[in-house]
């Protein structure tokens, strides 16, 4: 492959960085976008998360058996068909209001990011000199960190109407007056994910007609050995903690807006901006933990932040104001860092047991399906400052882990989500 081909083809990979991480933090603003539209409760919204994240879950295996037969371009290929396909489903389902049909869109979506996900990593190392492999992960990995902070903004700007109906002005309307108003509501997702899918339709075709280096996956691993990865006490442990890391991250996130409207009393285009700056303090803290890691062992940062989380979300379910406004982007800071390390500390010494041991890790992150529906109820049953204790209880489970692994000195971070 020619120097300047090799180059466009790190600029498709790098773009399915960016593509997956604006999916997926496109749900903070349509949990009370959708919320409004089709009239849910919390527990009912939080099912936006749970469509995308339970993809990851039931379609991991299914993406590894499709790429093993097919190779890695088809199945970045299809991963991508998929995304659009989804992206455009959101049309029909604003125009029917049908809650169910804007989570079949979800989870069709998620679909092609669990096959994004599992080729992009590997290609991106291929792309050029294997020295500068890690490099080149980490250099597409910003573009990941750099969606996660423009898709609020740009939900926020486009989705985001800033109308709130109480109940009493719901109950002086006619129902016509009231249907109007869920449609114009639901509306305004149409064109923006119509765009979405046509870009990428756009870097689907871009894909098809590249020329991309075909990664064989040789199996190092045998069989017998495979068999006993349930016996991997550190592993396992590392899977419980990262199910619930993801849990936290998620319901952190996903529920900012609602609770920056209650705790604070800020509409929802502004809430969508400070979210847009808590996950920019997301971003900034994996470089600064990064940074940290040369002078403190990554467990041991691992059990700091951990403790300082669960502080900063006692502080955000107790305290008034903007307080707890602050707390989160604190909380968000601090777990940057945590999704890799944890991924980093679960596999480590398990030699020919690698690749098993990283697809357990990975599926783990079906904890982002789960945690949110049971802080949606608690919020559903008190308020959404109260439910924040929910993910204060899932940094139990990760202090242990860090607690667990105070003797490893050092990791090589190379995941991230």
């Amino acid at each position: 492959m020619s120097k300047p081909t090799n180059r466009f083809a790190v600029v498709l990979i790098t773009a399915l960085f960016f593509l997956w991480g604006f999916a997926l933090n496109m749900n903070p603003i349509l949990i009370p976008h959708l919320k409004k539209a089709c009239q849910l409760s919390d527990v009912q919204s939080a099912f936006i998360d749970s469509a995308s994240y339970i993809a990851y879950f039931l379609m991991a295996i299914p993406a590894g058996l499709f790429m093993k037969r097919y190779g890695y371009k088809a199945g970045i290929t299809l991963g991508l068909l998929l995304f659009a396909g989804g992206a455009f489903l959101f049309y029909p389902a604003a125009d029917s209001l049908q809650f169910s049909l804007f989570l079949i869109a979800l989870f069709v979506i998620a679909s092609g990011l669990t096959l994004l996900e599992t080729a992009a990593n590997p290609y991106i190392t291929v792309l050029g000199d294997p020295e500068t492999g890690t490099q080149r992960l980490n250099f597409a990995q910003s573009f990941n960190g750099l969606a996660a902070f423009l898709a609020p903004l740009a939900g926020g700007q486009f989705i985001l109407s800033g109308k709130n109906l109480s109940v009493a002005d719901k109950q002086a309307m006619s129902a016509d007056q009231l249907q109007a108003y869920l449609k114009e509501e639901a509306s305004s997702v149409q064109v923006p994910f119509l765009l979405i899918g046509g870009f990428v339709l756009l870097v689907a075709l871009l894909i098809s007609r590249t020329p991309l280096p075909i990664i064989s996956d040789e199996d190092d691993s045998p069989s017998a050995s495979q068999e006993s990865i349930l016996t991997e006490k550190n592993l396992i442990t590392g899977v419980i903690a990262q199910f619930f890391y993801v849990g936290a991250q998620v319901c952190v996130s996903s529920f900012f807006i609602r609770f920056v409207s209650q705790a604070a009393n800020i509409t929802e285009k502004p809430a969508a901006k400070l979210l847009s700056i808590a996950l920019l303090a997301f971003m900034v803290g994996r470089f600064f933990g990064t940074f940290l890691m040369r002078f403190i062992a990554p467990p041991r940062l691992l059990a700091l932040y951990s403790l300082l989380n669960i502080g900063l979300l006692a502080i955000a379910v107790t305290g008034h104001g903007q307080v707890p406004v602050y707390a989160l982007i604190g909380v968000e800071f601090f777990m940057s860092i945590m999704f890799p390390t944890i991924f980093a500390l679960s596999i480590r010494g398990l030699g020919s047991k690698t690749k098993l041991g990283s697809s357990l890790v990975i599926m783990a992150i079906a904890g982002g399906a789960f945690f949110p529906v049971i802080m949606g109820r608690v919020s559903d049953l008190t308020t959404m400052q109260t439910a924040y204790l929910v993910p204060a209880c899932c940094f139990l489970p990760i202090l242990y882990f860090a607690v667990k692994n105070f003797t490893v000195k050092n990791v090589t971070l190379t995941a991230s989500h």
